[in-house]
């Protein structure tokens, strides 16, 4: 497990490109046959994928966590972006197609992953945030998320955001996580952009060709910076930080937050005369 350690806003200001994208860029999420984990110290968030080939994954305890077993203190949220697989939570087995999720609640003490097909490996991002409170464990379907539509064509970012994990559609103590799908033509998210002082976010981004990238807008909205990201690469967004970016084509996100409330729309909105 990676371990990133918190950036002030003022020291932020002082980082080259390389800086950032150490800080906050997340890199080598898939790996064939593992399990990946970057621990932030932003709301002590983990940023992870799991990729099973072959033989099953099985989740276990760091000593970073200082547990017994990893979700012993912790609530865990996982979608699925690539072949079909499957998660055992304590005995109990959720099949997840492409785009579905699955909620694991605080407490449970075994999680293993499987795909349907190793030629075409099952690919489970996960965000896991710490919890005080056990919730009940789902499998939320893409069908069964809520459905948000946001922008406009006209300027260019029409969008669906699908809620998974929200108070909307299952209880979880303080993780909120979903997905956001563009029209064709919009490639801007999250603009006119906002920040959040209660609550932190990662960002997924993927669904990209190789030669695609999404530039992801950070920093005070005064003080903003740039860092490019690319197919199946994540960025960590402390809560002074907006949180944007536009692609030089179409591309999914998913996002994740953990922090002082659940409140999706409690957010500090930025007017565009204020950037810069």
């Amino acid at each position: 497990m990676e371990i990133r350690e918190y950036v002030n806003s003022e020291y932020a200001k002082t980082l080259d490109t390389a800086g950032m994208r150490s800080n906050f860029l997340v890199q080598g999420i898939f790996v064939p046959g593992q399990i990946t984990m970057t621990y932030s110290h932003v709301d002590r968030m983990i940023v992870g994928g799991v990729c099973p080939a072959g033989a099953g994954l099985a989740l276990a305890a760091t000593k970073a966590l200082g547990t017994d077993y990893f979700l012993e203190r912790r609530e865990m949220g996982i979608i699925n972006i690539g072949g079909a697989g499957s998660i055992t939570v304590d005995g109990t087995r959720y099949e997840l197609g492409p785009r579905d999720a699955l909620y694991v609640a605080m407490g449970s003490k075994t999680v293993s992953f499987e795909s349907a097909d190793p030629a075409t490996p099952a690919k489970f991002y996960f965000n896991s945030a710490p919890a005080h409170r056990a919730c009940t464990t789902r499998l939320i379907t893409l069908a069964q998320a809520k459905r948000v539509e946001l922008g406009s064509a006209a300027e260019c970012n029409q969008r669906v955001i699908n809620q998974f994990i929200h108070p909307a559609v299952l209880e979880s103590c303080q993780l909120v996580m979903g997905m956001t799908l563009f029209s064709e033509g919009s490639v801007w998210n999250t603009m006119p952009v906002h920040t959040h002082e209660r609550r932190m976010e990662a960002y997924l981004y993927f669904d990209m060709p190789a030669d695609r990238v999404v530039f992801h807008f950070m920093g005070k909205p005064d003080e903003t910076r740039h860092i490019i990201v690319r197919n199946e690469e994540a960025v960590i967004s402390p809560s002074w930080s907006i949180h944007s970016g536009v692609g030089t084509g179409s591309y999914t996100f998913i996002w994740g937050m953990a922090g002082e409330n659940q409140t999706f729309t409690d957010m500090d909105g930025v007017p565009m005369a204020a950037l810069k």
